[in-house]
């Protein structure tokens, strides 16, 4: 049976990454992984094996194995296949290191030093193998680690039928780093009563809650004037668009945020004297102040239309998804089951808010409750991106573990 690492090794090597152009999928370059997945799958002996070749999705299903007298739910293991679009994925090196909690040069070039000053965090690394890049594009870990422990998982199964477990139904998604991964997935064809993303960090990490999101756009309509002759004619579009912002709680800020806080987060301004533009994501986990930040964003280009004069500024939002939470709550036999199955592996559960969304939250609210589960990957969406070999292998236990939890 094939090792987590090697298959991780060969599946960040394929160029994935997806785009902001509104196509399903994003990028043609996800079939290549997408179809080296669906021949990886077939050749184990996974039943039902399809990749739908319009949206680039690969379905396959682990059949049941149980004696009479027993049960279990169809459980759903997700990953996806694209990578972040924020750093280069084309060319990956990975390379594995033992990291002794010294400076790691990461492309031998000293431009890209790893280092405990930067991720303190990291200490619990120290004396692990590390997977890591060269220094010149991002890893992959999210989310190919998660791939790579779902495909062990499902050989284990497959080459172990003493190893009792309902059907798992696996997919691989295309187009999540763009929010859009679950867009033209097929719910009927997955057929599971509920789920679990691979697509998190740290082993033991597990979450059920995430932001509600919404986007935001600002319009500013300004009025341009020779600036000689500029008093009480001039509108200032890029200034009215600086006083909006300040009109924003300044500690509701993701450089000032954690855990449960919510933000309003300025990801580009442009314009000039006669338009501005300014456009916002923002986060809440609790759905009322959600409504709060969205309302506020209104209200303070109204209260800019009331001074400068109707039609200056126009606001926009729309919402992206919402806090899983909501769904998850009523089947937290879920949960239970996953807790369980780390402490059996003693790995120690750590529940936590995502700061973000995940494939699992769209999927919650489209009626499958879709937790998301650990990779051993962080750093992620950079070029100091990494995977722990030893953790992605727990990980790929714990798995199948939750497999066997489920049947009752």
């Amino acid at each position: 049976m094939e090792d987590v690492l090697s298959r991780f090794l060969r599946y960040v090597k394929i160029d994935t990454q997806s785009e902001e152009n509104g196509l399903h999928p994003s990028t043609q370059k996800q079939f290549d992984l997408a179809r080296l997945l669906r021949d990886e799958l077939a050749a184990m002996g996974a039943k039902d094996v399809w990749l739908d070749e319009n949206y680039c999705y690969v379905y396959a299903a682990i059949p049941a194995n149980l004696p009479a007298g027993k049960a279990a739910p169809t459980v759903a293991l997700l990953a996806h296949m694209d990578t972040s679009n924020a750093v280069s994925g084309a060319g990956v090196k990975p390379r594995v290191i033992t990291f002794t909690g010294e400076d790691v040069d990461l492309g031998g070039d000293g431009q890209h030093i790893l280092s405990l000053r930067d991720f303190p965090f990291m200490e619990r690394y120290i004396g692990q193998e590390l997977v890591v890049t060269d220094g010149n594009t991002l890893l992959g870990a999210d989310d190919k680690a998660g791939i790579a422990e779902i495909m062990v998982m499902a050989e284990t199964l497959l080459t172990h039928p003493e190893i009792e477990h309902g059907k798992i139904s696996v997919c691989f998604t295309p187009d999540e780093e763009v929010g859009s991964g679950v867009a033209k997935i097929d719910l009927d064809r997955l057929g599971a009563d509920f789920g679990y993303t691979v697509d998190g960090g740290s082993l033991g990490g597990m979450e059920y809650e995430n932001f509600n999101a919404a986007s935001g756009l600002l319009t500013v309509t300004g009025r341009s004037i020779h600036p000689g002759s500029a008093k009480n004619t001039m509108k200032n579009a890029l200034l009215i668009a600086m006083e909006f912002h300040a009109l924003l709680p300044a500690e509701q800020n993701p450089m000032y945020t954690e855990g449960y806080e919510g933000f309003f987060h300025l990801c580009d301004m442009s314009g000039d004297v006669e338009k501005a533009e300014l456009t916002y994501i923002i986060r809440d986990h609790d759905r009322d102040k959600f409504a709060a930040k969205k309302a506020l964003f209104h209200s303070a280009a109204e209260y800019l239309n009331t001074k400068y004069g109707p039609g200056t500024c126009r606001a926009e939002t729309r919402d992206s998804y919402y806090n899983m939470k909501e769904t998850i709550l009523p089947h937290m036999e879920i949960i239970d089951r996953a807790k369980e199955a780390m402490e059996e592996l003693d790995i120690t559960p750590v529940i936590s808010p995502i700061r973000g969304g995940t494939d699992g939250a769209m999927l919650s609210h489209m009626g499958l409750p879709c937790p998301n589960l650990c990779t051993g990957g962080g750093n992620c969406h950079g070029r100091f991106e990494f995977a722990a070999v030893s953790e992605m292998r727990k990980i790929a236990e714990l798995l199948v573990r939750i497999a066997e939890k489920h049947v009752r």
